[in-house]
Parts: structure tokens; sequence; C-alpha cells
């Protein structure tokens, strides 16, 4: 049975809102990050860059591995019960809230004890094992910070979520970056410790503004509660650890082949390559997989919301995407640094591999409302075993440039599987709108990358430009058919009544 228009066009708004506020936070974290990243290039060099990125490999599978998970499946207990029953999130939030005290001290604790062997294993040498100390600190603050955040994602606080990230990037700038100017490789850990402590200041501010009953729970129910959270957290665990485990091992990759050079402008593509599309992707994490959670019994609203969450996010997605491939050069240049050219065909096959995962993901999220840890956590192990043997045998062959085609590969099959998945577990089927937009979309995107390596410079960006240009209004002339005027943001009302006559 269709839904009422009205019930359509209010899911769109609720997709397009939610995407609003944290492309906001985005756009100005962009713009924190485009300095950031500019002074990094400038004082450190590429080299300088790919170290960060180990560090950050370091910091992330620690708070992973400590965190056991518990925080995203605090998500999704929150998102399960309905929000008008406080006292039960309050016993959720109180018990999530301990235990990630509890783990943060223990993960903060093992990094700092095992610091010595992280530290060659990582580098091949000890002379990092202080900065992989002091990370541990950051370990702390990233897992206790995951659990205030945990309390607003699953009561939809998307506002609150928005203002932490704008904070974390503005003080990643005005407090790291005189860090590094300073006291050079030196200050990398340290900077990276201050930037998670303000995390887990913001996200402490804003979950105390929710205000919850204290809850009188007794050691017995406690420790069922947190048996529940453990649980369904491991498997999120897991995924979590393979994903970054998948991401520092490419790195690894990539720098022993290559070196710290070579890194560092993979880092550089990834990190460039995300910078669109990644407003979507958090904001399909932050809204989308509390809503699709609360409706996963009833697989026809499933499969609508998949299809809608899919089609908006197609139609944010592609425009940017296709810009950011054929203006790679200048913007590694602008954000960057002239030694950072190398980076360019990372950065193109890696815009190609976001544009699958922009599709994949919102069917990827359904395995996730419905609870079904196996296949989850095999379809997990999966992804990492096809991205790491991939990028192990790419890079050999074409090296830096391997690890972006390695990204681009991942999500060809990521996506094929995914759509067998959530067909097998609701009947999932693409909409004829987004078939269309999918088969558009990918074809335009292989064309571009094959005359961007064929093509002349100035004709391959003629051609780029142009068809950006035209994937924008087709995009904007969809998006004021399906959402109303008023729920869309100010700036981009005229553009819309353009499309519209």
């Amino acid at each position: 049975m269709t839904p009422p228009r009205s019930d359509v066009s209010k899911s769109y708004t609720q997709i397009i809102k939610s995407t609003t506020l944290i492309g906001g936070s985005s756009i100005i974290n962009v713009m924190f990050s485009i300095l950031r990243n500019k002074a990094m290039a400038l004082l450190l060099g590429p080299e300088g860059i790919g170290m960060i990125a180990l560090y950050n490999s370091i910091v992330d599978m620690s708070q992973t591995v400590a965190g056991l998970g518990i925080n995203a499946s605090g998500v999704r207990q929150i998102a399960a019960v309905n929000t008008e029953d406080t006292a039960r999130v309050s016993e959720v939030v109180a018990v999530l809230r301990r235990v990630s005290l509890l783990l943060g001290i223990i993960g903060t604790t093992l990094l700092f004890v095992l610091a010595a062997p992280v530290a060659q294993f990582t580098f091949g040498d000890s002379r990092h094992t202080l900065g992989v100390m002091a990370l541990s600190l950051a370990v702390f603050f990233q897992v206790a910070a995951g659990a205030r955040t945990a309390l607003l994602q699953g009561m939809r606080d998307i506002s609150s979520i928005a203002w932490i990230g704008v904070l974390a990037g503005l003080f990643s700038v005005i407090v790291g970056v005189p860090i590094i100017y300073c006291l050079g490789e030196t200050g990398i850990a340290i900077s990276l410790v201050v930037a998670a402590f303000v995390n887990f200041v913001a996200s402490w501010w804003f979950s105390r503004r929710i205000h919850l009953p204290r809850p009188s729970l007794s050691l017995r129910r406690a420790l069922l509660e947190a048996s529940d959270l453990c649980k369904l957290g491991l498997v999120f665990m897991a995924s979590a650890f393979l994903s970054m485990g998948s991401t520092y091992a490419i790195r690894l990759i990539v720098s022993s082949e290559s070196g710290l050079h070579a890194a560092g402008l993979y880092q550089a593509a990834w990190s460039l390559g995300g910078l669109y599309a990644g407003f979507i992707l958090q904001a399909m994490g932050t809204d989308f997989y509390p809503r699709l959670t609360a409706v996963s019994e009833d697989n026809a609203e499933c499969n609508r919301l998949v299809n809608e969450q899919t089609e908006i996010s197609i139609l944010l997605a592609g425009p940017g995407l296709i810009a950011t491939m054929t203006l790679a050069p200048a913007f590694m240049a602008l954000l960057y640094s002239s030694e950072f050219q190398g980076a360019v065909d990372i950065l193109r096959w890696i815009c190609l591999g976001m544009m699958l995962r922009i599709v994949a993901w919102p069917m990827g999220f359904i395995v996730l409302a419905k609870g079904v840890k196996s296949i989850f956590f095999w379809s997990e192990i999966a992804a990492a075993v096809v991205q790491v043997g991939l990028a192990w045998l790419c890079v050999q062959k074409f090296g830096a440039a391997g690890a972006g085609l390695a990204f681009f590969g991942l999500y060809v099959w990521h996506s094929v599987l995914m759509y067998f998945i959530a067909r097998h577990f609701t009947d999932f089927r693409w909409s004829p709108v987004n078939r269309n937009l999918i088969n558009a979309y990918l074809a335009i995107s292989a064309l571009l990358f094959g005359a961007l390596q064929l093509l002349p410079l100035w004709q391959a960006t003629t051609l780029g430009l142009a068809i950006a240009a035209l994937a924008g209004l087709h995009s904007l002339r969809n998006l004021a058919d399906l959402v109303p005027e008023h729920a869309l943001p100010r700036l981009i009302r005229p553009l819309l009544n353009m499309c519209r006559i």
C-alpha cells in the first residue's frame, strides 16, 4: 500500500532537515579542515600528514576495542525504546555511562603499557613510544564521549550533534595548529589528545541538557542491562575494528611499499574524498539509523525509508563528487600544497568508490536495524578481507594510487552484496527513480573518469564542470519537487524556484 503523499513529503522533509543540520556543521568543518590541512601540509609536509594518519589509526582502533561497541549498541537500545518512557531510557543511559568510563580507563591503561610494541609495529622503531603513550589519554576521552553522544543520537537531537562537530573542528584549528607550529612532529600526539578532550567536554555539555529521571537500578538489573549492551556491542566493535583495522593495514601497506610520503598522499586524498560525501553518510548514521530501527518490524516501511534516503543522498552527493573528480588537481594545490599532486589519481578513484558507497550504505542499515548480528559480522569480515587484499595487490602494481583503486573495488563488491542481503531480509528493491539515478550517475562518473585520463586537462576539466553543473541543476529540480520550500535552506530557495519554472 502506497503511503499518502503528505506522509512521503514529511519523510523527505525529515531527511533533508537532518542532512541540512549535519551538512551545515560539516560545511563549517570543511572550512576548519581547509585551514587545518593547509597549515599541517605547510608545517609538516606529506611525511607529517602520513604520521598524523597513523597516529589517528592507533587511537581509532584502540578506542574501538576499548569501547566494546557499547556506544553503537546504546544508540540502538535508546532508539528502540519509546522516547516518552524516560524511566527506561534513563536506565540504559546510566549503565552506558558507567560502563564506558570503566572501559575507557581499561583501554587507556592497556595502550599506555603496550606503547613500545605498538610504536615498533607501526613505525618500525621506538622513537614514537612517548607519542603513543600520550595517545592513551585520547582513547579515554573518546570512549567516554561516545556514551554521551549515543544519548543524543538515540534521542535524535541532531542539532546538538551538529554543534559538537563544529566545536571540535574549531578547536582543532585554534589549539591544534599552534601546538604543531611550536612543537613540530612532537606536538602531533598532544594535538590529538586536546581534540579528544574538547570532543568529550562538548558531548558532556550538550547531553546534560537532556533531563532524565535518576534511575533506581539494582545491581542485578544493571548487570543485565550491561550484558545486553555488550552482546550487541561486541558485534559493532568487531565491525568497527575490522573497518579501522583495514584502514590501518592499508596505510601500513602504502608506507611500507612507498614510504611515509606516499602514506601522506593517500591520507590527503582520503580526507578530501570523504569531505563532501561525509556529511551525507554522517546524517544517515545520526538520524536515518534510529528512524529505521523504530520501524524495523515493518518491511514495507523499511524499504520505503531506504529508497527515500538513497534518492536524497544521490541527488545531494552526485554533483559534488563529480566536481571533486574534475577539480582534483586544483583542490590538492589549494587545500594542501603543490607537493600533493601525486594524490590526484588516488582522489579520483576514491570519488568513484564514494559514489557507490552512497548507494550501498542505506541498504546496509537494514541489517543493523534488524539486529542480525551474524550477517552483519561476516559481511564486515568479508569487506575487510576484500579491501586489504585488493590494496596489497594494487599498491604493488600501481603504487599509492592502487589504494584508491582498492577502495573502488571494495564498493563494487559491497554494493552487490548489500543489495542481495537486503532482498533476503525485506524483499528490498530499488524504486524506478533510484534505478534511473544510479545507472545515470554511474555511467556519467565512468565516462568522466575516462575523459580525465585520456583527454588534455583543459578539455577534460571543461567537460567535467559542464556535467557537474547539469547534474546540480537536475538535483535541485528534483529536490524542489520532493520537499516543501520552507524545509530547505533559504540560500538555495531562489535557485529552486528557478528550477520549478
